[in-house]
């Protein structure tokens, strides 16, 4: 299945901001960052198709994924 991915912040350097990937039926949040060799802790907040979603999310043909860093500020 084809998976919009959009990465945000520090997690596009030396990667993108986004790109159409191929995936099994059955691939969940956590084998795509596992993909792009993205440590679970580096993927703080995440949504498919603009809703939050966890970890273990299975997606479906067509979802776009936003995956953020760990945001911090004062």
């Amino acid at each position: 299945m084809q998976i919009v991915t959009k990465l945000y912040a520090t997690l596009r350097d030396g990667r993108f901001y986004s790109r159409i990937m191929e995936f099994p039926d059955d691939a969940t949040v956590f084998d795509i960052i596992n993909s792009l060799n993205i440590k679970e802790e580096e993927a703080a907040i995440v949504f498919i198709n603009n809703k939050h979603a966890g970890i273990n999310t299975v997606l479906t043909e067509g979802d776009t994924l936003a995956i953020f860093p760990p945001i911090g500020g004062g």
